[in-house]
């Protein structure tokens, strides 16, 4: 397995993300392709980088930079080097933290979408229990309906295929519980859902739900998916930041911890975003992940792990049959 990794314009600086990526594909038992700088390569050192590929450019997508950048403007950028190089097979997938809108275009153009697919998806996985399947998480801001029946789809099979989830259950995420709530989008997307027989679609779900199991798969437009992943993440750290701070607070809550050492660690985990580490772009030809931008060495690590699973599975180089099947 061969992790193509583009490590420049995420919010972390292109030598930490590169240290991250060598340690993560050493843990994960993956080859490494590194693009990047020669400033970031000088300053890794030879020694660092005596197993790794590398492959140098001068360009850079920001995160201020327009999603097309990665296509049109920049076409030196390491996001784009990476993703011509995954259209080359000299990969099994590409991992980047940047640019996300500048991702999804460079990887829908570069890469391919599969056939029929209309619109990428951000999926990403919450690590509640179970887990739950969110997307579109940041892809597309101004989705149609038929994008976020199609999205219900990629969920579902997603889940079937990777979590071994039989007959997943699909919610649309919602203002309210009702059919007729929500923007003419949403509306329209739950009556198309309601209608298409193939789906488990149990209707709207409210934000207030989310992490309680009530759903496998989660479908929103890009702008909500986003604003729920985010509060999750930040939702996740607050209560993990105000758990130790209680449990340090005096010597018998110290012994406390102590004794419940065990289920504060898997409470941890389960409130820890970075358990994943990235999020695949659904319906692409091949495995592209999109990583938090201020990922660090445990969430590339996961992200790499998560990611060489993704991509054994086959899961995008059959998609176009199980997309047939399912329709």
């Amino acid at each position: 397995m061969r992790v193509i990794a583009d490590v420049l314009g995420a919010d972390a600086p292109g030598e930490v993300l590169a240290r991250a990526c060598i340690e993560g594909a050493k843990s994960a038992g993956a080859s490494l392709t590194l693009v990047a700088s020669a400033e970031v390569f000088d300053a890794l050192g030879a020694e660092l980088l005596r197993e790794t590929e590398c492959v140098c450019c001068d360009e850079i997508v920001t995160m201020h930079d327009s999603p097309m950048s990665a296509v049109k403007g920049k076409k030196n950028s390491s996001m784009a080097r990476a993703l011509t190089l995954l259209k080359e097979d000299r990969g099994d997938f590409v991992l980047s933290a940047g640019n996300t809108g500048a991702l999804v275009t460079g990887a829908s153009v570069i890469v391919g979408r599969i056939r029929g697919v209309r619109s990428v998806a951000i999926g990403a996985v919450l690590p509640f229990d179970p887990p739950l399947l969110l997307l579109d998480s940041g892809a597309n801001l101004n989705p149609t309906a038929e994008n976020l029946l199609e999205y219900a789809h990629l969920g579902s099979l997603y889940m079937e295929a990777l979590f071994q989830v039989k007959r997943p259950r699909v919610a649309l995420i919602n203002n309210g519980a009702e059919e007729t709530k929500g923007p003419e989008l949403y509306r329209s997307a739950y009556a198309l859902m309601k209608a298409d027989g193939k789906l488990n679609f149990i209707g709207n779900l409210e934000g207030r739900d989310v992490p309680f199991g009530k759903c496998d798969v989660l479908v929103a437009d890009g702008f909500a998916g986003n604003l729920t992943l985010k509060l999750s993440e930040g939702f996740g750290a607050y209560l993990r930041k105000t758990l130790k701070e209680m449990l340090l607070q005096s010597a018998k809550s110290r012994v406390a911890a102590l004794l419940l050492k065990k289920q504060i660690r898997a409470l941890k985990q389960k409130l820890d975003y970075t358990e994943y580490g990235g999020a695949p772009l659904l319906g692409l030809k091949k495995t592209v992940i999109k990583a938090h931008g201020a990922s660090d060495a445990k969430a590339i690590g996961n992200a790499i792990r998560f990611a060489a699973r993704y991509a054994a599975s086959g899961f995008a180089e059959t998609l176009p049959l199980r997309l047939e099947g399912s329709k």
